[in-house]
């Protein structure tokens, strides 16, 4: 544990840098995963077919190769640059998350009653106006549970940004068990412990709403 406190400094701002990346990537990708739901839910064909084609490609790749295209083809096939480093992290972790944030959410939309639909249109309300006030209320109650665990899932997964330029925790890991190989399980003790600073509040806070939910129902 010596490297690590004397490290601490290090440690420190790896741990800020990996709570930034998280919570930026998982405010947009919340964002942008409920926008795929509603496509995917969507009687214009069009978004339906452009959201199922994005989750299905994009869930099933591994998050490393999507970094990887980010940083060798998107420039090339896209004209897209992005900066190494965070940058790129919140990039490739937004566009990766969102998916899961997708099907949650879809989950949850399909999940109510088509009666509540139904009933909204029948007043007069259009697709979008039954989906944002009626539907979705209901949806995200029963989703937010497992959207929490899809969330612990993409605060582990900033680790694969340690491998393009972004000085995150597991990147500072392997920086200091490298200059320290006699002290590497100290240092892996302490960067587990700060992952594990960020991921058990959610896991708690998961647990206690699926109660909440099951009594509810």
């Amino acid at each position: 544990m010596g490297a690590l406190l004397e490290n601490f400094d290090l440690l420190w701002r790896a741990f800020l840098t990996t709570l930034w990346i998280a919570t930026a990537a998982g405010v947009l990708s919340f964002a942008w995963g409920v926008t795929l739901a509603a496509f995917r839910v969507s009687p214009i064909g069009p978004l339906r077919s452009f959201a199922t084609a994005y989750v299905n490609i994009i869930r099933n790749t591994p998050l490393t190769l999507l970094f990887l295209f980010l940083v060798t083809a998107s420039p090339q096939l896209l004209g897209l640059v992005v900066p190494l480093g965070i940058p790129m992290a919140i990039l490739a972790m937004t566009l990766y998350t969102s998916t899961f944030v997708c099907e949650a959410v879809r989950s949850g939309i399909n999940s109510v009653g088509v009666g509540q639909a139904e009933a909204a249109r029948s007043v007069g309300l259009t697709f979008v106006q039954s989906l944002s006030t009626v539907v979705l209320p209901q949806a995200f109650r029963s989703v937010v549970p497992p959207l929490i665990n899809v969330y612990i899932a993409h605060i582990k997964n900033t680790s694969v940004a340690a491998g393009f330029a972004t000085t995150e925790l597991t990147a500072i890991a392997n920086r200091l068990s490298n200059g320290n190989p006699g002290d590497v399980i100290g240092i892996f003790f302490g960067v587990g412990l700060a992952y594990l600073v960020m991921t058990v509040p959610l896991s708690v806070a998961a647990e206690n709403l699926e109660s909440k939910v099951a009594v509810a129902r």
